[in-house]
């Protein structure tokens, strides 16, 4: 039998337009804490590291300082849909009230067909998240 290469958690990288913004969103928002960045100024810095829970997360920004478009490529934010991030979380109800709550727009859970309940919303730059838990 072959051994598998040892794996003990995984950071998916998320390319943001602000950083800032997404700070705010996954810090004060969903409660996520800032483990690392680059060159820290305040809020603006190129790339983080977040942590939940055992959770790993981490933002880099889309565009260095001095390439920064004014506004959002919506193409480019348009792609983010493609692809999506599930956490477990065992109580959705508690999640969807807490993002409501804080003026986050989600549509009420639903249970999907394979039994999940499930929350789906999205980030400041268009990346889909979706609270998930068996349904009881």
């Amino acid at each position: 039998m072959e051994m598998s290469i040892e794996i003990r958690g995984m950071a998916p990288l998320l390319q943001v337009f602000d950083m800032p913004i997404s700070i705010a969103f996954y810090r004060d928002v969903l409660g996520f804490e800032v483990a690392g960045t680059s060159k820290p100024r305040g809020d603006h810095f190129d790339w983080a590291l977040l942590r939940l829970n055992g959770v790993e997360l981490m933002l880099n920004t889309a565009y260095e300082e001095d390439a920064r478009p004014p506004a959002p490529d919506p193409v480019r934010m348009a792609t983010h849909d493609d692809m999506a991030l599930y956490f477990s979380c065992p109580d959705v109800d508690a999640a969807f009230a807490h993002l409501r709550a804080r003026g986050v727009y989600a549509e009420a859970p639903k249970v999907a067909p394979y039994g999940m309940k499930q929350l789906y919303l999205h980030d400041p730059d268009g990346h889909n998240l979706c609270f998930q838990w068996a349904a009881k």
